[in-house]
């Protein structure tokens, strides 16, 4: 395979896997979406954290009243 066409392979390549968007908005989309992930985790943390809280009263209650 000549060496233009790999290069036009990988052009199209990079086209179709930036969805027709430039460099720089591809950048803003990922960072976006790393925030709203880390948005997502910190959320999920505070659920755990209470949902753990809640168990530790329940077992703390269940071992006063023994």
């Amino acid at each position: 395979m000549p060496e233009n066409d790999l290069d036009l392979q990988i052009e199209r390549m990079l086209d179709a896997a930036m969805d027709g968007l430039t460099p720089h908005q591809v950048l803003i989309k990922a960072s976006l979406a790393e925030a709203a992930n880390v948005a997502e985790r910190a959320a999920a943390i505070e659920k755990n954290r209470e949902r753990a809280l809640r168990l530790l009263a329940a077992i703390e209650k269940s071992q006063s009243q023994q």
